[in-house]
């Protein structure tokens, strides 16, 4: 049976045959029982034992897409687990979110919620991805959508600006968000260099 090349991170009761099923919990019989916000594999690849596939490799840079649907505001470590995602990317993967936006009733209404999302949120795995670490990739946001709330769709069909919108409590209940992996520029690995001297100079 082929292995597929996509991820569906924190899967839980939304199972697809056609992904790579991986959750922390094995309530819902994932393909394969893990964290990833912690040590996920070691030297750059892991083989798992699965029910559907028997022993399964599972390498960095070998994946098209890994889905997150309502994940990333659970996990324990999220720098982990992006840095964990975009090493299991190919280049030119994508990694797909949907996370609940920061003024929303849904994002603190689960006691298991440890944190909220806006739009500025990707902006340490996209444009100061030197903070992380990261020296080789990135990640660059193909798309972000706004999910608006029926207090946000009426405010929108009453001609409200965006921006307005965004900034009223309760009008947007999450954000989907699309990421590509891509290479560091050479503008990138300038801004690089630069943050490790200033850093070593400080």
């Amino acid at each position: 049976m082929v292995i597929p090349k996509k991820i569906n991170l924190g899967s839980g009761k939304d199972y697809r045959r056609d992904y790579l099923n991986i959750d922390i919990n094995d309530y819902w019989s994932p393909d394969i029982v893990a964290d990833i916000s912690g040590v996920f594999l070691q030297n750059g690849s892991r083989t798992f034992t699965t029910k559907r596939f028997g022993d399964v490799t599972v390498a960095n840079d070998s994946f098209d897409e890994i889905i997150a649907t309502d994940v990333l505001e659970h996990v324990a470590d999220l720098v982990t687990t992006m840095t964990n995602c975009l090493n299991l990317l190919r280049t030119g993967g994508v990694f797909n979110i949907l996370v609940p936006y920061d003024l929303s009733y849904g994002a603190w209404q689960d006691p298991t919620h440890v944190r909220a999302f806006n739009e500025r949120s990707w902006l340490y795995y996209t444009d100061w991805f030197w903070y992380l670490g990261w020296t080789t990739h990135r990640f660059n946001v193909r798309s972000l959508e706004f999910m608006f709330s029926p207090i946000g769709q009426a405010m929108a069909g009453a001609g409200q600006p965006n921006d307005l919108i965004l900034r009223t409590p309760r009008t947007v209940d999450s954000m989907k968000v699309s990421l590509e992996k891509i290479v560091l520029s050479d503008q990138d690995l300038r801004a690089l260099r630069e943050f490790n001297r200033t850093r070593r100079a400080g």
